[in-house]
C-alpha cells in the first residue's frame, strides 16, 4: 500500500534522528500493509550493519532486523553445530506459524513482529517462551533491558516509548539448553494462531509454561520441581493466572473457545514435558526437531524448484 504522506526516508538507527510523525523501518510487512495518513517519515534500518544472529555460549542474540527466513535457517546452521540447545526445536515451528509467503518470509523482521505486538505474533511467543530480553535504544544514548514476556503489555500495545528503538533480542543459553514443548491451533486449517503455548522444563526439574495468542499479552506460570502440578492443579493455577476478561476476543477465535484449548493444550504441555505422555493436538509440532517447511523459500535447493525459479 501507498503511504502518500511520507516526505522523507532517512537511512538511520539512532534514536536521536527520531521526531513526531516518524516510525522505524525494518522489513516494512506491515508499515506497507496498513499504510498511514499521519506519518511523514521513515527512519530506515535497512543500513543499520547489525548482524541478524550472533551465537555465543550466554546464548542466541538476534538484531530486530533478523528475518524469519534468517531465524528459520538458524537450527541447522553451523553457527549452532554442536550445541545441546533443545530450545532450537521451537524455531521454525514458530516461523511456520506465520502463515505467510515466502515473500514475507523473506522481509518480514523478529523485531518487527515484536514491536507490532499482535497477540497472535510468533516471535512474541518464541521470545517469551524462551525468556528472552529485549534490548531497547533510546534518545540520548539511554539503553534498557526489558522481558520480553512483559514487554508487550495489550492488543496492539507494548511498552516502548516515543522514539525508543528495539535493537535485539536475547534467548538466554539457559533456556535454550531445557526441553521444550510446542502447541498451536487455529480455527483454519491456514489461519491466524488462536491458541500458542510453549513449555519448557529447564536444568532444575523447574516447569514454564508460556501461553500467547490465546491472551492480550503473555501470561507464563512457573512451578519448581518440588511442585509441579497435576492435572487439576494445572488447570486451577491456569485459571487463576488468566481471568476471563484477557482473553482475546476476534474472528480468529471467542474467548471461551480460547480459554477451553488453553486448558487443554497446558495439560498436553506438562505430561509430555514430565513424560507421562505424549498427546499433539494442533499443527507444526510432532514431537521430535522440526525438520521440514512448507515455505518454498526455506527448503532445500532442488532440480525442480531451481527449474521453476528459472523459469
Amino acid at each position: 500500500m501507498d503511504m502518500n504522506t511520507i516526505e522523507a526516508v532517512v537511512p538511520t538507527a539512532d534514536p536521536a534522528d527520531w521526531r513526531d510523525g516518524d516510525a522505524w523501518l525494518a522489513g516494512g510487512t506491515v508499515l506497507f500493509s496498513y499504510g498511514s495518513t499521519v506519518l511523514k517519515r521513515l527512519l530506515d534500518l535497512g543500513e543499520s550493519g547489525w548482524p541478524a544472529v550472533t551465537v555465543s555460549d550466554a546464548g542466541i542474540e538476534l538484531a530486530a532486523t533478523c528475518t524469519v527466513a534468517e531465524l528459520y535457517a538458524l537450527p541447522v546452521s553451523d553457527e549452532v553445530a554442536g550445541r545441546e540447545w533443545p530450545g532450537l526445536d521451537l524455531f521454525r515451528p514458530c516461523c511456520d506459524s506465520f502463515v505467510a509467503s515466502f515473500k514475507i518470509w523473506n522481509m518480514s523482521t523478529v523485531g518487527g513482529n515484536l514491536c507490532t505486538s499482535l497477540p497472535a505474533g510468533p516471535m512474541i511467543s518464541l521470545g517469551a517462551g524462551l525468556d528472552a530480553t529485549a534490548t531497547i535504544l533510546g534518545p540520548g544514548g539511554s539503553s534498557r533491558t526489558v522481558p520480553v514476556a512483559t514487554f508487550i503489555t495489550g492488543d496492539g500495545q507494548n511498552s516502548l516509548a516515543p522514539g525508543e528503538l528495539l535493537r535485539s533480542i536475547h534467548l538466554p543459553a539457559s533456556s535454550l539448553a531445557a526441553k521444550v514443548a510446542f502447541r498451536r491451533l487455529s480455527l483454519s486449517n491456514l489461519g491466524r494462531s488462536g491458541v500458542l503455548l510453549i513449555g519448557r522444563r529447564d536444568a532444575g526439574g523447574g516447569l514454564v509454561l508460556t501461553v500467547t495468542a490465546a491472551t492480550k499479552h503473555p501470561v507464563q506460570l512457573r512451578f519448581t520441581a518440588a511442585k509441579m502440578p497435576g492435572p487439576a492443579a494445572l488447570a486451577a493455577a491456569v485459571g487463576k493466572a488468566i481471568p476471563a476478561e484477557l482473553y482475546h476476543d476476534d474472528i480468529h477465535g471467542l474467548p471461551e473457545w480460547r480459554r477451553d484449548m488453553t486448558l487443554r493444550l497446558a495439560e498436553e504441555i506438562r505430561a509430555e514435558l514430565l513424560e507421562e505422555r505424549l498427546t499433539v493436538s494442533g499443527d507444526f509440532w510432532t514431537g521430535r526437531p522440526h525438520a521440514l517447511s512448507p515455505q518454498p523459500s526455506a527448503q532445500p535447493e532442488t532440480i525442480q524448484n531451481k527449474q521453476q525459479k528459472e523459469a
